[in-house]
């Protein structure tokens, strides 16, 4: 188990496509870079990749077995359940599940679970969040650009919509709920706030756009909280088949759970019970989640369908559906889901429900396909642009082939500091590979993946919240939706697929009137295909474009 450094020139082969990997030490070898003072100790990176060889020094390690290492590094034990299910996708699934680069991995790497029945069982129960009143109100600080979100114009199509608030204490809520609004710290407004709020009271169905960390959680869980402690709820902790008047959907487990925890801040003090349940954990304890009571249930699509299928939720007392990036909601990946979610014979039809849609971009087809789900006189609101980036966040567009991206990458990483980082790119493996280099390189970073086990996508996460761990390198898996503290800069390592996900991916940073930095590497033999949807998007967000990329589109 000698150890070589690697050669920083030494490239990847094939822009990091093959990989030798011995099974027997994939199986047992679970890792992850967090004491970085021990991470390569046991590494041989070759120019093919890097094959592990199980040296260990630190007697304490060795005691626990690497197996137990807290979010171990690499592969997951159980195959996601995702990928089971889905050979279409173009991805051939390996003896564990583990997909040879096929077709379209990147797309389908954002999706969660599917059907939790086969496959090695999962036993992870995540552990219960705080629940004093300090560590539910948790927050963080509005930015100094905050008030500027009113600059923005708000279109509303659909017939009479009704008139938008100005102010929180105009919604006549009860005195709970605007107690529990001071406590998260909302004092003002934002514009899909503003709009949406009146929107959802009047019992309308509604799609609505707005920029990324502009305030959509909270533009829907207002009212449908309001609404459900105006009707009153059926608290029924004992029933063997929880109804909720509530389902929310969104495509990953990190943002699911996210949104419960900002359910939880409203219904404080009240009788109304949210549950989350995701893919990655046990099923016996989602079930005992849900069977405790239930009356908002936040849920990732596959997880919901299996609990639905076990009979433990009924659907014929669902007052509000919400989808969550929406766009992604209705895509190819969820789209079967979501049809199949609203076909149960027990989900009351769109016309006796309520529909609500959210999404910081929402391609024109999308909007075509919501019809399905929404009534005929829906809402939509649209805050800016459709589709358009934070403005919030200086967007800067690098011309850097290949193989020169790992030291523009460094470069970068250490002119910035310990700074709070975003790296993207487009593989699982790499995702792993690039942590694993920046930690040799004495640059403190995890990665999150849909590869790694439930249990190592939240400690990374919380050691990137925590500041263990300056760097966060992901796939589009943390793309969407996930709002965490002071990240400054998000780093495009390499270019998703879509103009859609570039901008989720950037609004990272720059939320909740925050200023942020987002730079990209554009690789002309790769990413042609964006050249004219970025230049869009830079110029619609007041951002310099450079002269290259207007010759390249």
């Amino acid at each position: 188990g000698a150890v070589e450094r690697p050669n920083r020139s030494q490239h990847m082969q094939d822009h990091f496509g093959g990989y030798s990997r011995s099974r027997d030490t994939d199986e047992r070898l679970n890792r992850q870079c967090q004491p970085v003072s021990r991470f390569g100790s046991g590494r041989n990176f070759a120019n093919r990749g890097f094959q592990e060889r199980n040296v260990v020094e630190d007697s304490s390690t060795q005691n626990r077995g690497l197996r137990g290492f807290p979010g171990g590094f690499g592969r997951s034990e159980s195959i996601k359940d995702e990928q089971r299910d889905r050979p279409q996708s173009g991805i051939f699934l390996g003896s564990r599940g583990r997909g040879a680069f096929g077709g379209r991995a990147a797309y389908k790497e954002c999706n969660e679970e599917k059907g939790s029945e086969r496959g090695p069982k999962v036993t992870y129960v995540p552990p219960p969040p705080p629940d004093d009143e300090q560590a539910i109100f948790a927050r963080y600080q509005t930015g100094t650009n905050f008030d500027k979100y009113d600059e923005n114009v708000v279109e509303v199509s659909g017939l009479d919509p009704p008139a938008p608030l100005l102010a929180f204490e105009e919604a006549n809520l009860c005195q709970t709920l605007n107690m529990n609004i001071a406590k998260a710290g909302y004092s003002k407004l934002t514009p899909v706030q503003k709009y949406s709020i009146p929107i959802i009271l009047a019992g309308r169905d509604l799609m609505a756009c707005a920029q990324t960390g502009s305030g959509k959680t909270a533009a829907f869980l207002l009212p449908i909280v309001a609404h459900m402690m105006r009707d009153g709820v059926t608290a029924s902790s004992f029933k063997e088949q929880q109804e909720p008047e509530c389902i929310i959907v969104a495509p990953t487990r990190e943002l699911i759970n996210q949104i419960f925890l900002e359910a939880r801040k409203f219904v404080y003090g009240t009788c109304i019970r949210p549950v989350v349940i995701y893919g990655g954990t046990q099923t016996g304890h989602s079930i005992r989640q849900v069977l405790q009571g239930c009356n908002i249930l936040c849920a990732t699509p596959g997880r919901l369908l299996d609990i639905i299928g076990r009979e433990k939720i009924g659907l014929h007392n669902v007052k509000y559906l919400v989808l969550d990036e929406a766009d992604r909601m209705l895509d190819m990946g969820f789209g079967l889901d979501m049809k199949k979610l609203i076909s149960y014979p027990s989900m009351p039809p769109k016309d006796k429900r309520q529909t609500l849609m959210f999404s910081a971009t929402f391609p024109e087809e999308v909007q075509r396909l919501a019809g399905e789900f929404l009534k005929t006189d829906y809402l939509f609101v649209v805050v800016g642009h459709v589709g358009g980036a934070c403005s919030d966040v200086q967007q800067n567009i690098l011309q850097v082939p290949q193989y020169s991206k790992r030291d523009k990458l460094i470069e970068i990483l250490q002119s910035i500091g310990h700074e709070r980082t975003m790296v993207f790119v487009d593989k699982k493996k790499k995702a792993d590979y690039i942590a694993a280099f920046l930690c040799q390189e004495k640059i403190p970073a995890t990665s999150i993946h849909g590869d790694r086990e439930q249990r190592e996508r939240e400690v990374a996460l919380q050691d990137f919240r925590s500041g263990k761990c300056p760097v966060l390198v992901a796939t589009s898996v943390a793309a969407r939706g996930l709002d965490i503290e002071n990240v400054q800069h998000v780093i495009n390592f390499d270019l998703p697929s879509t103009i859609e996900e570039y901008v989720h991916r950037i609004g990272r940073t720059g939320r909740c009137g925050n200023t942020g930095k987002a730079v990209c590497f554009f690789d002309n033999s790769s990413d042609g295909h964006l050249a004219q949807s970025l230049v869009k998007v830079l110029s619609d967000a007041q951002q310099e474009v450079p002269v290259w990329l207007e010759e390249i589109a």
